[in-house]
């Protein structure tokens, strides 16, 4: 009898939990959502990249029977910023990650043989190795592009880069104009940058400022200034750094526009845009 009695009961609270779920189906439908829909939305409000989990975007897509949400994933956008040291390139892509959420924007963290600076955090500003973990990468075909400046090796790995694209995340590369050539003629779909400082005195002014160099690679900073500015003309982009907010709300305006480009706005709208047209 406690036995049939105990069967008794696990059907009448299966049932009960069946009505449940039919009745939170019947309000889910009744607001356009499937669960399954309610569900993939709550999780694309709450992913971000440090959970490891895929950014999407999602289309709203109408049936019969139900609507259904469709999954299209659009692919990322990688922004490469270049500048002469001192322009303010880093400052600007730091200021302008501060107003984008995790999954929709990512900085690209290169690797380095040249030393740490104060402040500075191994795995979040660079990756820095030696130069005989650095060659050995090389090697490998390890990276989508790699220079040597000042003495010191820079590379950006190639397999996190596009792994980080397919997911639909903007990528931003604070590289060389040296590196830009390299990543330009393997990704021809990147989009280019280059800052310039308002004048030669403030960006010496700048480089001083920072009371971390000698006047020897100042100098040396100052004359490789100019070597690096003459390729600004290879740049999509070009900003000039002279008000800083000024300099930053350029930067936004230009990541705004190629997120509104055709290819990727169709991707985005897809369902939108096939229901508009249809007949």
């Amino acid at each position: 009898m406690k036995r049939h009695g105990s069967c008794r009961a696990r059907v009448k609270e299966r049932e009960r939990n069946g009505a449940g779920r039919k009745r939170r189906l019947l309000q889910a439908d009744k607001r356009g959502f499937t669960r399954r829909a309610a569900k993939d939305l709550a999780q694309r409000h709450a992913q971000t990249l440090r959970d490891d989990l895929k950014p999407c975007i999602l289309c709203r897509k109408s049936t019969p029977l139900f609507t259904q949400f469709k999954k299209t994933m659009a692919q990322g956008t990688l922004f490469i910023v270049s500048a002469p040291s001192g322009a303010g390139k880093s400052s600007l892509i730091q200021a302008l990650l501060k107003t984008q959420p995790l999954y929709d924007t990512q900085v690209s963290v290169s690797h380095t043989t040249r030393g740490m600076r104060p402040g500075e955090v191994h795995g979040e500003h660079y990756y820095f190795v030696s130069k005989d973990e650095f060659e050995a990468m090389i090697a490998e075909d390890a990276f989508l592009e790699h220079a040597k400046v000042f003495d010191n090796y820079y590379g950006t790995s190639r397999k996190a880069i596009e792994q980080v694209l397919s997911t639909g995340v903007d990528v931003f590369l604070d590289i060389d104009w040296q590196g830009a050539q390299q990543i330009r003629a393997k990704m021809p779909a990147a989009r280019s940058i280059f800052v310039l400082p308002p004048s030669q005195d403030e960006l010496d002014r700048r480089l001083r400022g920072r009371g971390q160099d000698s006047e020897e690679v100042i100098a040396r900073r100052m004359a490789q200034a100019v070597s690096e500015m003459s390729h600004y003309a290879e740049y999509d982009y070009l900003i000039i750094n002279d008000d800083f907010d000024l300099a930053l709300s350029d930067l936004k305006t230009i990541i705004r526009a190629e997120r509104l480009r055709m290819g990727r706005q169709k991707a985005r709208h897809d369902a939108l845009i096939s229901k508009l047209l249809a007949v």
